[in-house]
């Protein structure tokens, strides 16, 4: 006699009772959300900067605290100011995680095994968006359980990994720019700093990005007492970033300078470089008041990288008074377009860059050119890049206990 249907409890129609009891469990909880679903009033749409109904939002990044360069100081900006205007932010970052060293380069931590965890802590916070900042295990574990569930997601190009990877382990570039293809084409945009990284990136096959700009919080950077630093010879010429062969440091260091060089900032190469050049000062890393404080001491900033997207250190000095003095390639170029005298000084012989910045600047006319990069309008940027479906119950109800 063949099985005849049994009634459940949600009203609808019946499972065969020959039916897996796992596929039985699953139609259950999707009937039970799809009613939860229509009863439940959908998630406000987000209102800025007024409205009392925010964003819940997941930042997922493989680059976080303690380590000092622009994408932890862009992210952790990005959610203080989304904060402020009334949304939640959750990051998922390596702290949370057991890690181990990138070789060669241990202030990178990658996380192990993050996929089940990583599920937990998105299920539990319900986010309305999910942003993947990096392309590191734990942003790969983030876009595995979006694309699983088919929830979009949307993500950003901070850092030229296919430059770094060949200047430390002989990857063809080539390679790497396959690799980022390949992680960024299933969200829904890449963000990206700069018209012009966006021009290269389209020549290079990407697809699918939008705009996303970089501010400086004016607050926090701004000009302030210099006194503190008469204690070193001036000119004091100043590099804040990471210590690594990719910074091309050394084209800083090896010049013939006035005054001081003063280096803030930790990284693989710091050993070997207080080593060769005697005469630097290094002050190791330094974050909030105590990095404004190096800015505001400083008569010009040196940014020697080639490789960098934008080069956030550059609006942070420029915020603080401090010109300049920069290689012209993406990043300074746009950071300097259309700046008064005053603000800096490009050049292929970066000595020549550094006098000249340090000569011609204009304290005053820095500090007013920064004022154009502001984190609210960066933050406004971000928000209506994001793919926001809305509160979807019915999908959560579905996908909780599907955690991998």
């Amino acid at each position: 006699m063949a099985d005849e249907p049994r009634s459940d409890m949600t009203g609808g129609e019946a499972a065969p009772a020959s039916e897996p009891p796992v596929a039985r469990r699953r139609g259950a909880l999707k009937k039970i959300g799809s009613t939860v679903g229509r009863l439940t009033r959908p998630r406000q749409r987000f209102r800025m900067p007024n409205g009392r109904e925010g964003l819940r939002v997941i930042i997922a990044t493989d680059a976080w605290k303690p380590q000092l360069n622009g994408v932890v100081r862009t992210l952790d900006t990005l959610g203080q100011i989304l904060s402020r205007f009334g949304n939640e932010v959750r990051y998922i970052t390596p702290n949370e995680f057991k890690s181990v060293p990138l070789p060669s380069y241990p202030e990178i931590r990658l996380s192990i095994l993050p996929n089940r965890r990583v599920a937990k802590i998105i299920n539990d916070f319900k986010p309305d968006a999910v942003h993947i900042a990096t392309e590191g295990p734990l942003g790969r574990a983030a876009r595995r359980f979006c694309k699983r569930r088919g929830y979009p997601f949307t993500t950003s190009f901070h850092t030229r990994f296919p430059e770094y990877a060949a200047e430390r382990w002989a990857v063809p570039i080539s390679w790497g720019y396959a690799v980022l293809k390949d992680f960024h084409k299933d969200g829904e945009t890449m963000m990206v700093a700069t018209p012009g990284l966006m021009d290269e990136l389209k020549e290079r096959g990407f697809a699918k990005m939008k705009l996303w700009a970089r501010g400086v919080d004016l607050e926090a950077f701004q000009p302030g007492d210099r006194s503190s630093f008469d204690r070193y010879p001036r000119p004091i010429f100043l590099y804040v970033g990471r210590l690594a062969v990719e910074k091309s440091i050394e084209d800083f260091l090896a010049l013939d300078l006035p005054g001081t060089k003063l280096v803030v900032g930790d990284g693989p190469q710091r050993a070997a470089l207080e080593e060769k050049y005697k005469d630097a000062v290094f002050v190791g890393p330094k974050f909030d008041e105590d990095l404004t404080r190096f800015y505001q001491g400083a008569d010009v900033f040196v940014f020697p990288s080639r490789t960098d997207t934008f080069g956030l250190v550059n609006v942070e000095a420029l915020a603080c008074g401090v010109p300049v003095a920069a290689y012209p390639v993406r990043g300074p170029l746009e950071i300097l377009d259309g700046a008064p005298e005053g603000c800096g000084a490009m050049s292929a012989d970066l000595r020549a860059a550094c006098l000249a910045a340090y000569e011609k600047r204009d304290p005053a006319a820095c500090r007013r050119h920064a004022e154009r990069f502001s984190w609210e309008a960066a933050t406004r940027q971000f928000i209506t890049n994001l793919e926001t479906p809305g509160f979807d119950e019915d999908f959560w109800l579905r996908s909780a206990r599907m955690i991998d």
